[in-house]
């Protein structure tokens, strides 16, 4: 993971549904690490749980499935999250990535997070 300034909710989402309707709240996976907000975040095959989103992983977390909408500390246990889910527009350039990824893994992540109404546009 790479080192971030620190972000707030209001830097990533620009629309989402009424009621909150966009959120829920998770289950952010032992072993993540310090997680900031706008990390795009895998799920577990196994468990449900979230991570980091790991485009080379087998594990369910190479599909990406939700943003985290608050840091966190999951480096040794699991912790309560607020996500952002479906339906909305985020900030595509204060979205966070995994150091490694390439350019055609961070178009196939936007284009999970699209089929889920998760909308990544250019903004500030």
């Amino acid at each position: 993971m790479q080192t971030f300034s620190y972000k707030t909710e209001s830097d990533i989402v620009k629309d989402e549904g009424r009621n909150r309707f966009s959120r829920d709240t998770d289950i952010l996976s032992s072993g993540s690490g310090k997680v900031v907000t706008g990390t795009v975040l895998g799920k577990l095959t196994n468990g449900g749980k979230f991570k980091p989103l790991a485009p080379d992983a087998t594990d369910g977390t190479q599909i990406a499935a939700a943003i985290i909408l608050q840091h966190a500390d999951a480096t040794a246990v699991d912790q309560e999250v607020v996500n952002l889910k479906r339906r909305a527009q985020v900030v595509l350039q204060n979205l966070v990535w995994p150091g490694a990824i390439t350019a055609a893994q961070k178009q196939t992540a936007l284009d999970q997070l699209a089929a889920l109404g998760i909308i990544a546009r250019m903004g500030v």
